[in-house]
């Protein structure tokens, strides 16, 4: 943050937003590099008038007067987007939030500010919190909500966080897709007027657009240089972001759950907690804000965010629905054989009156087919046990496809309009988890299943239909809120699942990366980013997300997407993430079976480095036909470089390769390993300062070939 430039907010003082009597009283929020200043003014009034590097002196603080409101409201003064709207009993739609009073608690991870404000007339309230994580430089931002009135209010607009920026100019980066082409980047000028960034899909909810973004402030976001705040939202369902450049160049952002369809009402006394808004401010570029987030996010996120990742053999590519107990046996021990820790049963295991044969039907009903499985998981998970290797289950709880039981059984259950013709995403349909009963039933199959079968050791939990026939027959007359009671419901399913298995690794599927959130990674240990695994895709969609998620919760597998790329170089770009393989190994020729194993091996003894080091993103797969990424460890003596060449140009200048994040004093010896050959290259000695400064030269100009460089300080 050495670089960053002071933000403090101003405006014209004909604009109501904006306030120039001196405090009456200051709140500082800081973190190890940013701070973020509110004012209470003479009118009771809270306003945010700075957000930047944090002052060395905290003196300095007190010349910070005056700024903008700090949590908008709807029906008074200002003409911006509000951050709050709520309906009160008598039809007047207005609030006027002043400051009730503020505190702040020492954590262990820095400190903890709530700021209160209310309605004086009608007694809303809305308390502002702060989680200041100091060393990581993260803040998580949410806002509680509460009906201190007599009657029953409504609220339409509920912000998690309200943040502003007076900058020259600011540059938006978000990240779009779909299915099989997630987390492509787009950059954009913010010029007056607004700029929405959200999704409406309910369960798939990442599908189009990431939860995430990056903010140039002064120029476009940087991998190494320059002001960026990059924010997210931890929700597993609608969010909206909401970007306002005002008349006089001021920004607004606003965060939170996306308002459509999603009023919500509030009885005396009950509050409503939205989703936590978590950002980072770097003064270097978004790199550093990634680090920031990758360190943050294994303290204090992601579930076991400080524990091992496994391995795995999943048979989906090497059957599909297509096999029976003697076939799913060998591929048990074709794990075994492969070195990895785990064997994943994916799709097709289940159905009764209605077989899963096909992903059109038998969705819901949870119990092995008895022609395919005739001695049930059990079988399997004794074999694995016998083979020295973990057993895991695929399963996609939430969901039902109409030609199953539970659909004939429980239509009640379903969310589908009652006097329309049914619309069905992938063949199915999604559960009501709004309802109580519908929570149990989802419980109740995780529980059932680990209580018959204790050797599961991971879930495959998938997710692969938006919500369509938006209609909950347990919502009645409250149908706005159903978006909402999902999510929350969803969460009281986890809630059990991490209580009781609090050790359970799960990994977070959605036809790909269409549930990509830091809420869910509570309870997930890993996210699958896409189910497109060709390796040239692969690094452009793992360069995305790592914008805000360590290398420890991607899921990246060898398999047989795109069988021209050779196969070093689909598990080199695997083992960049948690690596694992969904390859029939009988298509492999001996050489390649034998580099696998060999991978298997090398990736483990990396590992440590991988999931839990510092990333650096060297050189970009979208700036030309080379990309290379490193990971560092936190003492520095210990790194790991990919380099990939994708479709280099005939005779095009190949430049040296500059790591990062090394100490430049050591001396690290540099060797290329995982080769293809299984030989080895006399290793080189090098000073950190001459691999930073000068590089090595680690690109070819061979189409679809890498190299893997193990660095340890001497």
């Amino acid at each position: 943050m050495k670089h960053i430039k002071k933000i403090i907010l101003t405006g014209c003082v004909c604009m109501v937003s904006f306030i120039t009597s001196s405090a009456k009283g200051q709140i500082v929020i800081e973190t190890s590099n940013t701070g973020l200043v509110f004012n209470v003014a003479h009118n009771g009034r809270v306003y945010q008038s700075y957000l930047g590097k944090r002052l060395m002196n905290p003196k300095d603080y007190a010349n910070l007067k005056g700024g903008v409101e700090a949590y908008i409201t709807h029906g008074m003064e200002d003409y911006f987007e509000p951050a709050l709207h709520i309906n009160h009993a008598d039809g007047n739609s207005s609030t006027l939030l002043t400051y009730v009073d503020h505190s702040v608690t020492p954590t262990d991870w820095g400190s903890h500010t709530v700021i209160s404000l209310a309605d004086t007339i009608y007694g809303d309230k809305v308390d502002m919190h702060f989680d200041a994580y100091d060393k990581q430089n993260v803040v998580k931002a949410w806002t509680e909500i509460t009906n201190g009135g007599k009657a029953p209010v409504e609220i339409e607009k509920f912000a998690s966080s309200l943040l502003y920026f007076d900058a020259p100019s600011y540059y938006l980066t978000e990240y779009s897709g779909d299915w099989a082409r997630e987390v492509n980047p787009g950059v954009q000028e913010l010029k007056f007027g607004k700029k929405i960034v959200d999704t409406k899909l309910g369960t798939r909810a990442s599908l189009f657009v990431s939860p995430f973004f990056q903010l140039g402030l002064g120029a476009p976001a940087a991998e190494n240089g320059g002001d960026v705040l990059v924010g997210t939202l931890a929700w597993t369902g609608n969010f909206r972001f909401c970007f306002e450049v005002d008349q006089n160049g001021g920004l607004r952002v606003i965060s939170g759950i996306n308002p459509y369809f999603s009023r919500r009402t509030l009885k005396k006394g009950e509050t409503f907690k939205t989703p936590e808004f978590i950002f980072t401010l770097s003064g270097d570029g978004a790199g550093e804000a990634s680090r920031n987030l990758h360190e943050w996010a294994r303290h204090y996120q992601i579930k076991d965010g400080a524990g091992n990742r496994m391995t795995l053999l999943n048979n989906w590519e090497a059957t599909y629905f297509d096999f029976n107990q003697d076939k799913l046996l060998s591929l048990i021990g074709e794990a075994k054989e492969l070195g990895v820790d785990m064997f994943l049963l994916d799709d097709g295991w289940f159905g009764t009156k209605y077989p899963r044969e096909s992903d059109r039907q038998g969705l819901g009903d949870w119990v092995e087919i008895s022609d395919k499985l005739p001695d049930g998981i059990g079988r399997l998970t004794a074999e694995a046990a016998k083979q020295g290797v973990k057993f895991g289950l695929w399963i996609e709880p939430e969901m039902v496809n109409p030609k199953s039981e539970l659909y004939e059984q429980h239509k009640d259950w379903v969310i589908t309009l009652p006097n329309r013709k049914e619309y069905y995403f992938r063949n199915q349909l999604v559960l009501d988890l709004s309802n109580p009963k519908v929570q149990d039933y989802v419980w109740g199959i995780v529980d059932g299943l680990m209580t018959k079968y204790p050797d599961i050791a991971f879930f495959k939990w998938d997710c692969n239909s938006p919500i369509t026939n938006i209609y909950s027959d347990y919502e009645k007359g409250h149908q706005q809120q159903l978006y909402v009671d999902y999510v929350r419901g969803l969460y009281n399913v986890l809630d059990k699942v991490k209580a009781k298995y609090p050790d359970l690794p799960m990994m977070l599927c959605s036809g790909g990366g269409g549930r990509t959130d830091y809420e869910a990674l509570k309870y997930f240990t890993e996210f699958w980013p896409s189910d497109n695994t060709d390796p040239i895709e692969r690094l452009y969609i793992q360069w995305g997300y790592s914008q805000v998620f360590p290398s420890k919760v991607q899921c990246a597998h060898v398999t047989t997407w795109n069988r021209t790329s050779p196969i070093k170089f689909r598990v080199n770009v695997a083992m960049m993430g948690k690596m694992g393989f969904d390859i029939n190994l009988h298509d492999l020729s001996a050489q390649e079976l034998d580099y696998c194993k060999r991978s298997v091996v090398d990736y483990n003894e990396l590992k440590p480095v991988i999931l839990d080091g510092d990333q650096y993103r060297l050189v970009s797969p979208y700036d030309g036909n080379h990309t290379a990424t490193s990971y560092v460890s936190h003492d520095k003596r210990n790194a790991v470089l990919f380099a990939f060449d994708i479709y280099p140009r005939y005779s095009e200048k190949l430049y040296k390769v500059k790591l990062k994040g090394l100490d430049p004093s050591l001396v690290y010896e540099i060797e290329e390993i995982n080769r293809m050959d299984g030989g080895s290259v006399e290793a080189q000695r090098y000073s950190g300062d001459y691999l930073m400064t000068v590089g090595i030269p680690a690109f070819t100009g061979n189409k679809l070939s890498s190299r893997v460089y193990k660095l340890k300080a001497q």
